[in-house]
């Protein structure tokens, strides 16, 4: 597989590995940690060094299995994880950009990844209780530390990702990428290609959407795509025709797969693009990696850009915290982002 570059001094492999499935989010209470091992080995074997997690996983669970799986491969791995939220009992996640905040998350998520230093420290969400260049002042003090590598940003607008760059430079940003969910191709991306700033696209198979493989009679209670107006039976068969424009394209190129074309779409995006589609299974990871040799065509990507949005398509950033009292400011559950 081939090298991105997605900052100056800064390159991984074509395909990252979201992680947060592994124990976190998807399917509750099917959780096999040995086999997410197996995974993340073999994601290493194919040539797939980038494993995203987050501390409010689990919480805290996905970057101990991380730490379990990578200890004794720790070299030829990059390790992305985040801060800057919270996760209640209660099941709500707040924001949390306070300095003193970020110092201790970094410090427990140093412990539970059982590194030295992570390569790519995101944060999760810009808290507006907090001035953004306070936080942002402080994550870079953690790169100048020897703490962390990089630094990167979930969910933040253009604006605000003006304002930290001149900061300390942002080294990778991360939001939803797919063909059923393209809005960031309009300002995030001319933003980073312009800037020099890696892009890592999650969910690029839709939650597993756009695999074919989900129904809405398969998701239990405790499963975060409930929640995702795109997954209400309804909208699921309006967005069938977003699938049948995969298949139609897969067909060309000698019946590769929904989730193959629609992570190949996420490629074909341009340079410094690396999609980190999830799972916890050898099989799908296999399938995904595989999606890094196929190229579409110019009608390919015309077809699959003319396809119907997406019915039920959610806002990210249309669910932010309201004032200073971040302790009662929930927040939508972050998925695998």
């Amino acid at each position: 597989m081939w090298e991105t570059q997605l900052a100056d001094g800064f390159s991984v492999g074509a395909l990252g590995l979201g992680c947060s499935s592994m124990s976190y989010g998807y399917e509750t209470g099917r959780r096999d940690d040995d086999e997410s091992v197996r995974v993340i080995h073999r994601a290493l074997d194919l040539g797939v060094n980038l494993f995203d997690t987050a501390d409010v996983y689990g919480p805290f669970t996905n970057e101990e299995l991380i730490g379990r799986a990578l200890e004794h491969r720790r070299s030829e791995a990059n390790i992305a994880t985040k801060c800057g939220m919270i996760a209640r009992p209660d099941g709500r996640f707040v924001r949390d950009g306070r300095p003193e905040h970020l110092r201790r998350a970094c410090e427990a998520s140093l412990r539970r990844l059982r590194t030295d230093t992570i390569d790519l420290y995101q944060l999760h969400r810009v808290d507006p209780a907090v001035p953004l260049v306070e936080t942002w002042g402080c994550l870079g003090e953690l790169v100048t530390e020897g703490k962390v590598r990089a630094l990167g940003i979930s969910h933040a607008t253009c604006e605000e990702l003006a304002e930290i760059h001149a900061v300390f430079p942002i080294t990778t940003v991360q939001y939803e990428l797919s063909v059923w969910a393209p809005q960031h191709k309009r300002e995030i991306l001319p933003w980073c290609r312009a800037n020099g700033v890696g892009f890592l696209a999650f969910a690029p198979i839709g939650r597993g959407y756009l695999s074919g493989r989900v129904s809405h009679g398969q998701l239990h209670t405790g499963d975060s795509r409930v929640r995702d107006p795109r997954f209400d039976e309804s909208a699921m068969r309006a967005n069938e025709s977003i699938l049948e424009g995969l298949r139609e394209v897969g067909a060309r190129h000698g019946g590769a797969t929904p989730s193959q074309v629609a992570i190949a779409w996420a490629l074909a995006q341009g340079p410094g693009v690396v999609p980190i589609p999830g799972t916890r299974h050898l099989r799908w990871l296999e399938e995904n990696v595989a999606a890094a040799s196929l190229r579409l065509t110019e009608e390919d990507l015309r077809r699959l850009d003319t396809l119907p949005p997406a019915v039920g398509e959610m806002r990210w950033d249309s669910v932010r915290p309201d004032g200073a009292d971040r302790t009662a400011a929930p927040v939508r559950a972050p998925h695998a982002s």
